[in-house]
């Protein structure tokens, strides 16, 4: 998934870093991404360490997570999978109100792709209301669906807006493909909450933080991600079809320092971990501060390519370099 603020290019360097200061044998340690997005840490870390917690208060990563990271034993899931992509297709919510040729007129997805994630989404339902498939079952395909109608979103990166004509990605049909997931015989936590709240009800050895960088708050970016998982009704707003959505404290200029603060006191683990880049909310020297009160604290920093835009819709596309840091702390 193109995933704002994703680390799955900083897996080996985040890996390394937490060995070097952790050790190199994590299978006792209870290992934590408390904002974990589409879980790509915790799954790099999950074949590693006797336990993985991963959160994340947005339901579509919930949705994610539960799947890559709580899911752990074989499903089977051939027959369904290949049912689901050859049902008749729906003209259902998805369709009316985010797709080519609905009432609505937002042009998210095709006519035909918005009329099969209707349908696709309702089948599901339908199978968990009958207790036809476990839990287990349930979130591995809306995983799956999640991620195969993402890759045929019509936007340019973010759901905050719709592309005026259809790409050529939008344009292919939507094919159902499992969102494969890690074999192991460890069971993990997956947890929808805020994260400052559930911080005070666990403990382990690692705490990964990943918080927003910035002022952009996920629960708009990713609305439409949101309404696909839950499928419930409401009543889409503006141009772009929002819903009611979360906002975090960590995007707020005036609030993410007491509240990231506030995160370390409570934090009842050995090893936190915090992922920021030189373009945050907090300073470096902000975050210094804070995590020292607690405890030895160090940094490590990384040049990568930052996040851009869909190079296929010919924008002006500049190649910035921004420097990630991965401050450590040893509580104490």
């Amino acid at each position: 998934m193109n995933y704002i603020g994703s680390k799955h290019k900083l897996s080996s360097f985040l890996k390394e870093s937490i060995v070097d200061t952790v050790g190199s044998d994590l299978s006792n340690l209870v290992f934590c991404d408390l904002f974990a997005g589409t879980g790509s840490v915790g799954r790099t870390f999950k074949p590693l360490v006797k336990q993985v917690i991963a959160n994340d208060v947005e339901f579509y990563s919930y949705v994610l997570n539960r799947n890559y990271i709580g899911n752990h034993q074989q499903l089977i899931f051939e027959e369904r999978i290949g049912f689901l992509n050859n049902l008749k297709e729906s003209e259902g919510f998805v369709f009316h109100n985010y797709s080519e040729n609905g009432k609505e007129g937002r042009l998210y997805f095709s006519a035909e792709n918005g009329k099969k994630i209707d349908a696709i989404r309702q089948q599901i339902e339908i199978w968990k209301k009958s207790d036809e498939i476990s839990e287990d079952d349930y979130y591995f395909l809306l995983a799956s669906l999640i991620e195969s109608a993402d890759k045929v979103a019509n936007t340019a990166s973010v759901y905050g807006a719709y592309l005026k004509q259809l790409k050529i990605s939008a344009q292919k049909e939507m094919i159902l493909k499992p969102a494969l997931f890690t074999l192991n015989s460890n069971k993990h936590q997956v947890f929808n909450t805020d994260s400052n709240v559930l911080i005070k009800e666990i403990k382990g050895d690692i705490l990964y933080l990943d918080p927003p960088y910035n002022k952009r708050q996920y629960g708009s970016n990713y609305h439409l991600l949101n309404t696909i998982a839950k499928y419930d009704s409401f009543v889409p707003q503006g141009k772009t079809g929002l819903r009611n959505y979360y906002r975090s404290d960590y995007c707020k200029k005036n609030e993410v320092k007491n509240s990231f603060e506030e995160l370390i006191k409570n934090a009842k683990f050995k090893y936190i971990f915090l992922s920021y880049n030189n373009e945050g909310l907090m300073a470096e020297d902000d975050v210094k501060n804070i995590m020292s009160a607690y405890g030895k604290y160090s940094l490590k920093t990384i040049n990568y390519q930052r996040f851009k835009a869909d190079k296929t819709e010919n924008r002006n596309h500049t190649a910035t370099s921004t420097v990630e840091y991965l401050h450590i702390l040893e509580k104490q």
